[in-house]
């Protein structure tokens, strides 16, 4: 009986992904008409954007590492607007990429494209250090997701020390979906929480449960997030694109979400002089 019983949940947690995921599809493909001239020249400035080194799970046998679309959604907005990116990851080098984030339901054809691009796929496998940059080169800084993120982003002190160097020098700061939890150890001036009192959102522990990966992470992220005083948000239903913008930091919470997170970005940059 038991078994059943888990057997009827799992079925239920499947079902209730798949209809978030087509009822957030309409607004995917509506906003992938805005972005069909990838060949705009870069010439506003540039954005950091950070990725995963860590690929295992604790139990799980397929690998996790960067969510490939929570890039390449943000990056083709932000490139359409005349931004240059820079790639880093904690280690450098090699970006792990989530095996599910790449079934069909997960990807389209710009990704697919991305992905099949040499110079790009480069890119990935040779991300620089954080100690390889410099944060006054920066308008923004982009945290991307894929669980692995959990692993190796809260906590990191040259991660830490670039995104607040870029958020006093009056830059942005944003992420998606577990990529939030790159702002976690962020603190203000004043040695506070960057984001306490602040609206946020991140991947939501509903979301963590239905997607069946609560057992696998080191930590939830909302809860975590309310623990440093942040006022969490999350949309009306899972697993379609809500974005919340507080000012100069922008969070988006889930995998739906990275496009409208550079749309915003990229709006909020142009009002920064």
């Amino acid at each position: 009986m038991a078994t059943l019983q888990a057997m009827n949940e799992r079925v239920i947690q499947s079902l209730l992904v798949v209809i978030a995921l087509l009822f957030s599809m309409p607004f995917a493909y509506a906003s992938e008409a805005n972005n069909s001239n990838p060949s705009t020249t870069p010439t506003k400035g540039k954005i950091l954007v950070v990725m995963t080194n860590h690929a295992k799970y604790p139990s799980r046998e397929d690998t996790t590492g960067l969510w490939v679309t929570e890039l390449t959604h943000f990056y083709d907005v932000a490139r359409q607007a005349g931004y240059e990116m820079d790639f880093i990851s904690p280690k450098g080098g090699v970006v792990p990429l989530d095996e599910r984030s790449q079934k069909w339901i997960y990807m389209d054809k710009e990704a697919h494209a991305h992905l099949a691009d040499k110079a790009f796929m480069s890119r990935l496998n040779h991300t620089m250090k954080p100690s390889d940059v410099k944060a006054s080169d920066y308008k923004a800084i982009y945290f991307t997701g894929g669980h692995g993120v959990m692993w190796d982003f809260p906590n990191n002190p040259e991660l830490t020390l670039l995104s607040e160097q870029i958020y006093r020098q009056g830059g942005v700061v944003s992420a998606v979906c577990h990529g939030v939890a790159g702002l976690l150890a962020l603190k203000d001036e004043q040695g506070q929480p960057l984001i306490a009192n602040r609206k946020v959102t991140g991947f939501s522990n509903i979301e963590e449960s239905l997607s069946g990966m609560k057992k696998q992470v080191p930590f939830f992220l909302e809860d975590n997030l309310k623990s440093k005083g942040a006022d969490y948000k999350q949309g009306l239903f899972p697993f379609t694109s809500y974005v919340i913008v507080d000012d100069r930091i922008i969070t988006g919470q889930n995998p739906q979400s990275p496009r409208e997170v550079g749309e915003e970005v990229v709006k909020r940059l142009n009002t920064i002089k």
